[in-house]
């Protein structure tokens, strides 16, 4: 341990260079005008681990560029797949951030940048494993850096096609999550999916004067407005029929850090029923994102004929996507007032991922995760969010060990203003991937 943390220290300066560089080049897979920046990370990521003897080549199945590279280790040893992604969300609004979004910038015991967590810091926690472990390396390594998982990963089952038997592992590792907190690993053991789905009511053909017909011709806001207000019961839970959830892990979430963490202001309530982690991680939660209709400024007294709304439904890991597809279409149905028009388009689906993270792989992770945190055991975590890829890795090879783990902290801000990497806790998660690429060999 004290070689290895010596090790950590000696390679920690080119990494956060290597790092840095990432963060500067532009790599927003959503953005059309970007998409040479997003080919140019991707070779810049080949040549980083061609530099450590693996052999990479960039590939794509019609979506973004991604990188697959192989090195050897001794024969009859294990392979372990490291994945990451070197896509990025847009920066947004940079008056929203503190210091320059695409220019890395430490402060405190952070560094601000937009991927500086999410997910270049995984590239870069694979990358320093392998620069530590040499070529004495105790396991087989692929590597596979996805360059579209901002965008939902559409062309992954395909690149999992063509490529199977290259990405063929015994142990899979996944850097892109997080931790329970500073100080506390976590491994991530179940994901909620997502279900998008944009609705649009109609009520008129065309608009109409709000004194002659209202009160008698119910306008498209209003009517949108009511059937979005069925979504949910007076508590706040999801109220769509057919809808399946279950228990989540028994972790204390307390109220002043939970009201901290989510930013909520002091007097809202919280909505919904059962633990706290139960409504975060393995129950279904339903919110609208967008809506469709005039603006305030310059509104017109006026009946709407049209409104849409995009509603995003977390499904819980104990659902599928098609039963909350079909399940939220029937509800809508059933629930549109007033002979209202309704019509819904599906914008995409994602599967939950619940992991059995049982086993000798699992045994080695946390053994290496509670030695990297000075003996702190890592809690088994659920995540609210939805990483639909992991499904697909389960699918195409249940055989293999998938490890979830992570460089986020509850205040990392991912697809926020000011996203920002805990620079300590980034050594801990250097450590302990190194140590556990080596004791995966040792198995």
């Amino acid at each position: 341990m004290t070689d290895l943390r010596a090790a950590v220290q000696a390679v920690l300066p080119g990494i956060r260079r290597d790092l840095e560089d990432l963060i500067r080049i532009q790599s927003v897979s959503a953005d059309p005008a970007r998409a040479g920046d997003v080919l140019r990370c991707a070779h810049k990521v080949s040549d980083l681990f061609s530099a450590e003897g693996f052999s990479t080549e960039v590939v794509t199945a019609g979506g973004g560029p991604a990188v697959i590279g192989r090195k050897a280790g001794p024969e009859g040893a294990p392979t372990v797949l490291l994945y990451a992604h070197h896509d990025v969300q847009p920066e947004n609004d940079p008056a929203d951030w503190d210091s320059p979004p695409w220019e890395p910038t430490e402060r405190g015991d952070r560094l601000y940048a937009r991927g500086a967590a999410d997910d270049k810091a995984g590239i870069a926690t694979h990358l320093a494993a392998v620069r530590i472990l040499g070529d004495d390396l105790p396991v087989n390594l692929t590597l596979f850096i996805e360059g579209e998982e901002e965008m939902g990963s559409e062309t992954l089952p395909a690149l999992l096609a063509a490529h199977k038997e290259k990405l063929r592992a015994d142990v899979i590792i996944i850097a892109d999550s997080g931790n329970w907190d500073i100080g506390v690993p976590a491994l991530t053991t179940s994901l909620r999916g997502l279900v998008r789905m944009d609705v649009e009511v109609r009520t008129l053909s065309h608009a109409v004067h709000s004194g002659m017909w209202g009160g008698l011709v119910p306008d498209a806001v209003m009517t949108l407005s009511r059937l979005i207000s069925s979504l949910h019961d007076d508590a706040g839970n999801v109220a769509i029929a057919g809808l399946r959830s279950g228990p989540a892990a028994d972790v204390d979430y307390p109220e002043e850090r939970l009201r901290a963490e989510s930013g909520a202001t002091p007097d809202v309530q919280w909505i919904g029923e059962g633990s706290t982690v139960e409504r975060l991680w393995t129950k279904p939660a339903l919110s609208i994102t967008g809506f469709d209709a005039p603006k305030v400024a310059g509104a017109s007294n006026t009946l709407v004929p049209m409104a849409r709304a995009r509603i995003s439904l977390r499904t819980s890991p104990f659902d599928t996507g098609q039963n909350a597809a079909a399940c939220l279409q029937a509800h809508l149905e059933s629930h549109v007032p007033w002979g209202a028009t309704l019509a819904t388009t599906i914008v995409d689906i994602g599967e939950a991922t619940a992991i059995d993270a049982t086993g000798p792989a699992y045994d080695v992770a946390r053994g290496a995760f509670t030695e990297a945190w000075d003996g702190v055991a890592p809690v088994d975590m659920g995540v609210g969010g939805s990483i639909p890829f992991i499904a697909e890795f389960l699918d195409a090879f249940p055989e293999a060990s998938v490890l979830v783990t992570g460089v986020e902290d509850p205040d990392t801000r991912a697809h926020g203003a000011n996203e920002g990497l805990h620079l300590p806790e980034f050594e801990r998660v250097l450590l302990a991937e190194t140590l556990l690429l080596a004791r995966l060999g040792a198995r």
